[in-house]
């Protein structure tokens, strides 16, 4: 979002480095296919980032690091266990998590996400699993743990307003075989990790998804998040950083 109104566009610079050093392009139209840009350009100090995509659907993975089920005494699971989120949960970075009065306890969950690109993916095999990627960010698949035990299936404890920070923006070169996965509250280190470690990687996960259901243009997979899970409570900073995608930082706050 800008001065102008609201539009896609195309950050240029390094993906770590800071928002002095970024600038933004304005792209005409959607970032899938041939991009044209319209010429306009902001510093990225200049702009509010929102969400870089608003995808049909969020398909999140559960359990897909060995070290994060075994911390909730949860078995690893022989085949990628799968779980949605509603489009209205996502936010972008900067925007404000909401904690509801329903839970006691709600969590951070630092995570890879995928974003689907212009083919969209119908029971692809690995090969073409990889091919369906349009690019990668960073997400907060924030959790009211209490509500998860209590309902014994996840919709409730995942799916509250403002529980799927995505962003700060879709890396489309980036290599993730093997890059860490870290979650900071209010710059002390909870979750550190490594993709490596993944239990089913990024090209099984789009294959079996789409095996289940079609993924459109646009839609995200959230693939799972390492061990370290903690609580966060209004006032609360929670950062995701993932090796070479950038930081996505969030406030936290009480429902209002």
């Amino acid at each position: 979002m800008h001065a102008k109104g609201l539009s896609f566009g195309a950050v240029e610079g390094e993906a770590d480095a800071g928002p002095e050093a970024l600038t933004v392009a304005e792209i005409d139209g959607h970032p899938f296919g041939e991009l044209r840009f319209t010429g306009e350009r902001w510093a990225v100090a200049d702009v509010r980032l929102l969400s870089p995509i608003l995808p049909s659907k969020v398909v999140c993975v559960g359990r897909n690091y060995a070290e994060h089920a075994a911390e909730h005494g949860a078995d690893v699971p022989k085949e990628p266990l799968l779980f949605l989120k509603p489009t209205t949960s996502v936010i972008g970075a900067n925007d404000v998590i909401r904690l509801p009065p329903q839970s006691k306890q709600v969590e951070h969950e630092a995570e890879l996400a995928v974003v689907i690109g212009a083919a969209g993916a119908r029971r692809v095999d690995r090969a073409g699993g990889a091919a369906a990627v349009f690019g990668y960010t960073c997400a907060n698949d924030v959790t009211a743990r209490d509500l998860q035990r209590q309902d014994g299936q996840w919709t409730r404890a995942k799916g509250f307003d403002s529980f799927c920070p995505i962003g700060p923006w879709i890396t489309t070169d980036a290599a993730v075989d093997d890059v860490e996965v870290r979650c900071e509250v209010n710059e002390e280190v909870r979750q550190l990790g490594r993709t490596k470690d993944m239990i089913f990687d990024v090209p099984t996960l789009v294959s079996y998804v789409s095996h289940i259901m079609t993924l459109l243009p646009g839609d995200v997979i959230l693939t799972g998040t390492p061990a370290g899970v903690s609580p966060i409570v209004a006032g609360d900073t929670v950062t995701v950083s993932i090796g070479g995608l950038g930081v996505l930082a969030n406030r936290v706050a009480t429902l209002d």
